[in-house]
This record gives C-alpha cells, sequence and structure tokens, in this order.
C-alpha cells in the first residue's frame, strides 16, 4: 500500500507543478518521503531539459514594474497556455522580474547570468523547466528610465496572464495622460518614438514602394510627388507614436495630446508574448 495521501499528492503537485503522474511515480519510488519525491522530480526533469530545448516557445506572460524614474519589463516564455496560467509559472515570472529589478538589468542575456541565491537565473530556470515539464525562457527585457515612467498591462484573454506589456518614459506629472499613452502603445504597437528613430533605408524602401505602387495605379506623373509624400506620412503616421492619431481622441496626435497635459514622452517599450 503506498505510504503518502491525496494530501501529500496535492502538496507535492503545488510545490513543483509536476503532473499527477509523474507525482505519484515520484511518491511511490521515495516511499512517501516529499523531500525525497522533489529531488526524484527534480533529476528526472533536468534529465528532459536538452530534450526539450527544440521546443517552439509561444505561450508565457509579460509581467512590469515601473517605481518613480525606472521601469523594467520582463517577457517570460513557455509552451502551452495551461502551463502559463498556472501559479507556478506567475510566480516563477514574478521572481524573474524582481530580479530584473533588482540587478538593474537591460536584457535579457545580462538577466539570465545574474546570481539569485545561490544560482543563477538560468539555472532557476532550468529547475522550473524540470519541475513543470515544460520548456521555459526569458526571451526579453526591457529596462527604461525617465523622469517618470508608468507601465500597463494587458489582458488579451480573461484566463490568460497579461500577454502586452508597455513602459512610458515622460516628462511631466499628468500621471493619467501618461497612462492613458501607455495603454494607446498597448493597442496600436508603434515601432518607434519619432520619425528620426527609423533608419534611412527604411525610409527610402517605403519611397520606392509608394512610387511604384502610384505608377502601376496609372497616377499622372505631375501628381507623383505629392502621392509619394502622402503615403511615406501615412507609414510615419502608422509607425511613429507621436504621430499616430490618439487612441481616446483620433483627431490629435499623440504627441498633441502630451503637449496639452504638459508632457513629453522620451522614450517606451512594449512587448507581446510570442511578438
Amino acid at each position: 500500500m503506498a505510504n503518502y495521501t491525496a494530501a501529500d499528492i496535492k502538496a507535492l503537485r503545488e510545490s513543483t507543478g509536476a503532473g499527477m503522474l509523474d507525482v505519484k511515480k515520484a511518491l511511490d519510488e521515495a516511499d512517501g518521503d516529499q523531500a525525497k519525491a522533489t529531488e526524484i522530480l527534480r533529476v528526472k526533469g533536468l534529465k528532459g531539459v536538452t530534450k526539450r530545448e527544440g521546443r517552439t516557445t509561444e505561450n508565457g506572460l509579460v509581467a512590469a514594474k515601473a517605481d518613480g524614474g525606472v521601469g523594467t519589463l520582463v517577457e517570460v516564455l513557455c509552451e502551452t497556455d495551461f502551463v502559463a496560467k498556472g501559479e507556478k509559472f506567475i510566480a516563477l515570472a514574478d521572481r524573474v522580474l524582481e530580479q530584473a529589478v533588482a540587478t538593474k538589468a537591460a536584457d535579457a542575456p545580462a538577466l539570465l547570468e545574474s546570481d539569485l541565491d545561490g544560482q543563477t537565473v538560468q539555472a532557476m530556470l532550468d529547475d522550473a523547466n524540470a519541475t513543470i515539464g515544460e520548456k521555459i525562457v526569458v526571451n526579453r527585457v526591457a529596462r527604461l528610465e525617465g523622469d517618470t515612467v508608468v507601465s500597463y498591462l494587458h489582458k488579451t484573454s480573461p484566463d490568460l496572464p497579461a500577454q502586452i506589456g508597455v513602459l512610458v518614459a515622460v516628462t511631466g506629472d499628468d500621471a493619467q495622460t501618461a497612462r492613458d499613452i501607455a495603454m494607446h502603445i498597448a493597442a496600436f504597437s508603434p515601432s518607434v518614438l519619432n520619425r528620426e528613430d527609423i533608419d534611412e533605408d527604411t525610409v527610402a524602401n517605403e519611397r520606392r514602394v509608394a512610387e511604384a505602387t502610384a505608377r502601376e495605379e496609372g497616377k499622372p506623373e505631375q501628381a507623383l510627388p505629392k502621392i509619394i509624400e502622402g503615403r511615406v506620412n501615412g507609414y510615419f503616421k502608422e509607425n511613429v507614436l507621436l504621430e499616430q492619431p490618439f487612441a481616446k481622441d483620433a483627431k490629435k496626435t499623440v504627441a498633441k495630446v502630451a503637449e496639452e497635459a504638459g508632457l513629453t514622452v522620451t522614450g517606451f517599450a512594449r512587448f507581446k508574448v510570442g511578438v
């Protein structure tokens, strides 16, 4: 007869995140000893880590923290939405975020190499990988500084953790408008702050495409410069944050809304899970 109870199974599942069958096998092998069963799960799980290296991680969450003039944003990925919404994974992501804040990490490699309670963050992820049974990665990290930095997290599905995260740095003290701008960024996914942030080759290519399209449409030669300029400006309005029509009032640009609120947007970061 097995030397453990249903409560023991539940406790081990909650502490390790492992599946029911794996937990029962580990308890059987450990004769009901929780500590030994945990070690068995970890060892067996770590053997499978390399086998999971090639798996795709298209689910997960984003987490953010902004305090005064500093904001940190992390994207932690896993294989399935089932794991993504589990307490074990969410707690792991929170720990990753706190470590990113504490170490002032500005990218994923720096965070993964940092020391956390005597081991690297990567080693901690490998342990979680082993017990949860899925490939788990810290995909991206962003750190933003400014006079004021605000964060915004957005759920694309009510039963999943946040899938979109935004940081916005501003000068000025209108926190509500800054948050509105963060929500706008979440919805409209601009790629840059100013048009000057778009490299010249990209702009030149947009001009070539605009001209070729206009000629293909049979537009008159004398009208081409104006048409090309209009279409390139359309590209800017789609990709440049400050030139986008504001989500709450499309008659105004984001730049105009910020100006009226006494704000200057100095930077932003946006992550969407798997994108």
